[in-house]
């Protein structure tokens, strides 16, 4: 049960949003200028707001502890299993092997172009947290075996991720908002393809590129627990380590394709082997196996033995433990926004301005985002709003699609703050709190404005 299921908020919008730019501007200022970590500062913020907002005190504890455990599950589990498989995929000289095959391919100068095209299919059945962490220690290496920073190696990564978590199902945003207002899945699968690419293209892989020369960072050691490591002399086969990357890959993707199945009456979805299958295809599982399987083909047979890889999992696991506190504690300042009423009463002021139904809702959808964080939050609820103009207009199957393309580009503008993907991909990457704003909101920013731009045109023109 929502603790705040028991009480209305009464506030105005105003003081509402008055609010939240206070609490932002209070956490960016304890952060950045008085050095306050960003954990603390960011439970600190969310109890302060909680009261300011108006949510009972005996439900303040329950809000912010919802938030943080809600967040925490789902990140913490694929944060970890994935440290771990990069972890023994890089000790084991895989990582390595995996890099320089791609420079000798691709050259030197292609890296972040061969590292961010694989991301792009990587990223097709695989939530954006998990395949980032997957393949961060491949771009790690890369980095530094390339050198210029990490940025530029990064940053079109964390991209290719990121449009297609929220443009391309089976991803649950765009699938929940077709389900929501009647789209083809077929079709939203391949206008969001259509909108992903070039969009990755401009907005994540030559912006990357342009910031990485500007902004110089040093490759952390953060997933991979630095260089002291000893490693294999006889590294695995480039091939070897694609198939470990690709293994949870195909198990989500099988879970996905056996999802639409059971929808469509093809299989019976109600059947105990469906569901046996369904729970071998989730994520943290599909990880869990592939976690497994790569202690046997990087470490037990290649001679290592049980103390060995425990002392590896181990230095994987140690240095995320912040990651994930403080992606928890965004994601409680998220639930704290939300909860309060904040974007709610942003949406509702902004849903009665008049305009046609696809810039309404990329509106409504960029102010939940930016007021709660979660873009999957501020989709589905975007298209939960415009759902009965969408479904009494006589609109055809493109412009149904395209209009929920438009709300996915709001939903992923601005991350920032109160964002967990803001503190996952700034601490992965090292950088501090101006720098991701400089950066990756700026990146997020981009995606939303050129995802809407083609999707208003696919619509205008459908």
């Amino acid at each position: 049960m929502d603790p705040t299921d028991t009480w209305t908020q009464t506030m105005g919008t105003g003081p509402l949003l008055a609010i939240a730019a206070a609490a932002i501007g209070v956490l960016l200022f304890l952060i950045m200028k008085l050095r306050v970590h960003a954990l603390l500062a960011l439970i600190l913020v969310s109890l302060l707001t909680a009261f300011a907002a108006g949510i009972p005190s005996n439900q303040v504890v329950d809000t912010l502890v919802g938030g943080f455990g809600s967040t925490v599950g789902g990140v913490a589990l694929l944060v970890g299993l994935g440290a771990i498989l990069g972890r023994l995929i890089e000790v084991s000289g895989g990582a390595q092997a995996l890099a320089d095959a791609l420079i000798r391919r691709f050259g030197e100068d292609r890296a972040p172009l061969a590292l961010s095209v694989a991301s792009l299919f990587f990223g097709f059945p695989i939530f954006f947290d998990a395949g980032l962490v997957v393949m961060l220690p491949i771009v790690y290496t890369v980095a530094r075996r390339v050198g210029g920073g990490i940025l530029r190696y990064g940053l079109p990564v964390a991209g290719a991720f990121s449009v297609m978590h929220i443009f391309v199902p089976p991803h649950p945003g765009p699938v929940a908002a077709s389900e929501l207002m009647g789209a083809d899945i077929g079709l939203v699968i391949l206008l969001g393809i259509v909108i992903a690419v070039p969009t990755w293209y401009v907005t994540s892989y030559l912006f990357g590129l342009w910031v990485g020369k500007r902004i110089v960072l040093p490759v952390p050691d953060i997933l991979t627990g630095g260089e002291q490591a000893e490693k294999d002399e006889n590294p695995p086969t480039p091939m070897t380590v694609i198939a470990l990357l690709v293994l949870p890959l195909l198990l989500i993707f099988a879970n996905t394709g056996l999802n639409t199945a059971a929808t469509a009456g093809w299989v019976d979805g109600d059947a105990g082997w469906v569901h046996f299958l369904q729970a071998i295809g989730a994520t943290p599982v599909a990880l869990l196996i592939t976690v497994l399987v790569a202690i046997y083909v990087l470490g037990t047979r290649r001679g290592r033995g049980g103390d060995v890889i425990e002392k590896l999992t181990d230095s994987a696991l140690g240095p995320i433990c912040s990651i994930i506190l403080i992606t928890g504690a965004g994601g409680m300042f998220g639930a704290v926004l939300r909860e309060g009423g904040i974007g709610d009463a942003l949406s509702g002021s902004l849903s009665d301005l008049g305009l046609p139904v696809i810039v309404v809702g990329y509106l409504v959808a960029t102010a939940l985002r930016i007021a709660q964080g979660s873009a999957t939050v501020a989709l589905i609820t975007a298209a939960g709003l415009v759902q009965s103009v969408v479904l009494a207009g006589d609109y055809n199957a493109v412009e149904i699609a395209a209009i929920v393309l438009a709300l996915a580009a709001g939903s992923v503008t601005a991350s920032h703050v109160n964002d967990s993907g803001f503190w996952l991909v700034g601490r992965l990457l090292g950088m501090d709190v101006k720098t991701t704003l400089k950066t990756w909101t700026v990146l997020q920013t981009t995606i939303g404005l050129m995802g809407f731009t083609m999707a208003a045109t696919i619509f205008a023109i459908a």
